[in-house]
């Protein structure tokens, strides 16, 4: 009698532990992707900012095209003075 009362007991420990088992599997799963996520994310970052910094440049394009643009400008006018003269 005393067996029959105990098998409800060890297949109560059994199925925790299993599940248990399962938690941590899983668990480990999660932080092992964390891990890899967080290694690709530092990759992501730096890559980044090489491009930044390799494009930083193209910013002061529309400030140069301007320059040249008046460069241009006063070089008409004062080639146009010059032919008047």
């Amino acid at each position: 009698m005393l067996a029959v009362v105990l098998t409800g007991w060890y297949a109560g420990f059994i199925i925790a532990a299993v599940v248990i088992v399962l938690v941590v599997i899983l668990v480990a799963i999660l932080l092992t992707l964390a891990r890899r996520i967080a290694r690709q994310a530092a990759a992501i970052e730096e890559a980044l900012d090489q491009s930044r910094w390799n494009t930083e440049p193209l910013w002061d394009l529309a400030m140069v095209n301007d320059a040249v643009g008046d460069i241009i400008e006063h070089a008409s006018v004062l080639r146009r003075s010059l032919e008047d003269a």
